[in-house]
């Protein structure tokens, strides 16, 4: 579901203002770390629970904002990545651990250590690949048993935790219910890159840029065009309307996120470019797992 937010329908609300916002992949990506530190839920789990922040892009901004520690490179702080055109994915000695954190603090015990102790009030954190317009988000997956959030669904769900899932609009899609049914793994003959089912993630609580704004400033936010050139691909577009203090402290906002870094490319990577195996989908996701060194990314 989407976190709890209005939409205007019916023109300007009386007494209302509107603003258009313009914001890169990086720029979304830090509005909405800014928004899931905010949440009740993540303040509770920091104050008194147990937080854990999966892997993944935008959840290396996640991390800054709760831990209020530097994350870098942030495109080492993920598993699978999209970089070059090819889905790929960063090989073991280069990605970073997930964070667990208890009652705020860190903890060096790996998440599926963390959910064996998770209650009611717990945070999973995870990124996602996909978001549709009801608010259903899907995950890309390699690993043929499901990766991370294999292990997290079946005891976040059952247990009631919280899966919180920060994701930018730049990944809006139709349906993630027909986009998972047009995936697996063994299921694609040619790939340009590692193939993949795309997991979904029932009952998340989705924070888009619409939320992230929502909980940041009280300001109603409305995606209107996206797209663009020359470092602005993945750029969103968003009509945001609210009253006068709350449009400042929007664009306060705003301007305090302008200008954040892209994420740059990893340094290796476990597939090879699709090319040198054919696009050959199998061949790419058996090199994938039987590749000794990771394979130097050129910059």
């Amino acid at each position: 579901m989407f976190y709890s937010n209005s939409i205007f329908d019916q023109g300007p609300r009386n007494g209302s203002i509107r603003a258009l916002v313009s914001l890169t992949s990086a720029e979304s990506k830090r509005l909405i770390a800014k928004g899931v530190a905010a949440l009740p839920e993540v303040r509770r789990a920091l104050e008194r629970g147990i937080t854990v922040i999966a892997r993944g892009t935008t959840n290396a901004f996640v991390a800054e904002e709760i831990t209020q520690a530097k994350i870098e490179p942030k495109c080492h702080y993920a598993a699978g990545v999209i970089f070059d055109g090819e889905l790929c994915s960063n090989p073991p000695g280069v990605r970073m651990n997930p964070i667990v954190l208890r009652r705020g603090k860190p903890v060096n015990i790996p998440p599926a250590e963390a959910l064996k102790e998770f209650m009611a009030e717990d945070v999973f954190i995870k990124g996602a690949n996909a978001v549709d317009p009801e608010g259903n988000t899907g995950v890309l997956v390699a690993g043929e048993t499901g990766g991370t959030i294999g292990e997290a669904l079946p005891i976040v769900l059952p247990r009631g935790s919280y899966l919180i899932v920060p994701v930018g609009l730049e990944k809006l899609i139709p349906s993630v219910a027909q986009a998972a049914r047009a995936t697996g793994i063994f299921s694609f003959k040619y790939s340009t890159g590692l193939p993949v089912g795309l997991m979904p993630m029932p009952n998340a609580l989705v924070v888009s840029e619409v939320q992230a704004f929502r909980v940041l400033s009280a300001v109603d936010a409305m995606p209107i065009a996206a797209g663009g050139i020359g470092g602005s691909e993945g750029c969103v577009v968003l009509s945001i309307e609210g009253n006068e203090n709350q449009i400042k402290k929007a664009f306060s906002l705003v301007k305090s996120i302008k200008g954040e870094p892209a994420v740059g490319k990893p340094a290796g990577r476990t597939n090879p470019p699709a090319a040198t195996l054919n696009y050959d989908a199998i061949a790419q996701w058996q090199t994938h797992h039987s590749l000794p060194r990771p394979i130097p990314v050129s910059p």
